[in-house]
């Protein structure tokens, strides 16, 4: 295989799915676990996918561990994506600057140990500010930074990490900043509950969501193949791009569930309370970068997310209060 893919943070929603992608792709993966359960991608994937998958464990705060990883496994492509989520930042920030920035610069300081030269990685709208710090309209890539978390703080560290490796090596960098992910393994993170709706629904249970206000929502399955894309993409220099998504009030998010589920009508409510970040952003750069972007129907990505969560429940693979 010429292509051989080091996904760090595969046991996480974007990673698994990542994970899926390339399973199915054909394309060889050497995953990088931490430790802890492989529910996630259990919940996407079948034992025989999941045998096709080459499992390491390790902790991206050992860069000898990435570096021997990379070599041992001949890696041609990397999709960083390992991280800790914003409220476990915001409970041990210590330890969050440890995994996300420290971790972040071993990858780049291993890529260019073992001669990769192109990588992609995760950022977030989290380095954005407040939505009425920036003009009307969907909001630019490279607008002013301004985070208000530990963990926003953390991602514009890296976007700064990733520019000094292409000045001073010449390694290549891909940043995707996405916005609200949903599907199937979202269970954590500040902007979960949507997800959390969805499986409250296939279980028969009502539920209230943490937030409304309008955002970008993107389909979990559509935000990986945008990480995969963007790692095959012949690109030269460092940049960060905004994902998007479909830009979406938190009621046409309720309305997709209860099209999905006729019987939820009325069971899923919200906070009225909007998330602290601009509603719309301009993917328009990454599109230019990558040819296109995988953009699944709100309708149809809620209702693939219930439909895999009533498999799941039924087959006894997930708890319903923890997703």
């Amino acid at each position: 295989m010429k292509e051989r893919f080091l996904v760090t943070g595969a046991t996480g929603c974007i990673g698994a799915w990542t994970v899926r992608n390339l399973v199915r792709d054909g394309a060889y993966i050497c995953a990088l676990v931490r430790s802890g359960s492989l529910h996630r991608l259990k919940l996407i994937m079948n034992e025989k996918e999941l045998s096709a998958v080459e499992f390491v464990g390790g902790d991206i705060t050992d860069l000898e561990i990435i570096e021997r990883i990379l070599k041992g496994h001949k890696i041609t492509h990397i999709i960083h994506l390992a991280a800790m989520q914003f409220p476990f930042c915001k409970a041990d920030p210590s330890l969050g600057a440890a995994v996300n920035v420290g971790g972040t610069v071993n990858i780049f300081e291993a890529a260019g140990r073992c001669g990769i030269r192109s990588l992609v990685y995760a950022s977030s709208t989290a380095v954005y500010g407040p939505a009425d710090e920036y003009p009307d309209g969907p909001l630019p890539h490279d607008a002013p930074l301004r985070p208000r978390s530990h963990y926003g703080v953390y991602k514009q560290a890296n976007e700064g990490t990733a520019r000094v490796y292409w000045m001073d090596g010449g390694i290549s960098s891909i940043g995707i900043r996405p916005y609200v992910v949903y599907g199937p393994g979202r269970d954590q993170g500040m902007t979960s509950t949507p997800t959390k709706a969805m499986l409250a629904v296939a279980a028969g249970k009502p539920y209230r969501i943490s937030y409304g206000g309008r955002f970008g929502f993107q389909y979990a399955d559509d935000t990986a193949r945008a990480y995969i894309d963007a790692a095959r993409v012949d690109f030269k220099g460092a940049e960060v791009f905004n994902l998007g998504g479909e830009t979406v009030g938190m009621q046409a998010v309720i309305d997709a569930i209860e099209v999905a589920e006729p019987s939820s009508k009325g069971s899923i409510t919200y906070e009225d309370i909007p998330l602290p970040f601009p509603a719309e952003i301009d993917n328009a750069p990454l599109i230019k970068v990558l040819g296109t972007l995988h953009v699944t129907p709100l309708v149809q990505g809620v209702a693939e997310s219930i439909g895999i969560f009533k498999q799941a429940l039924a087959e006894g693979r997930i708890n319903p209060e923890q997703g």
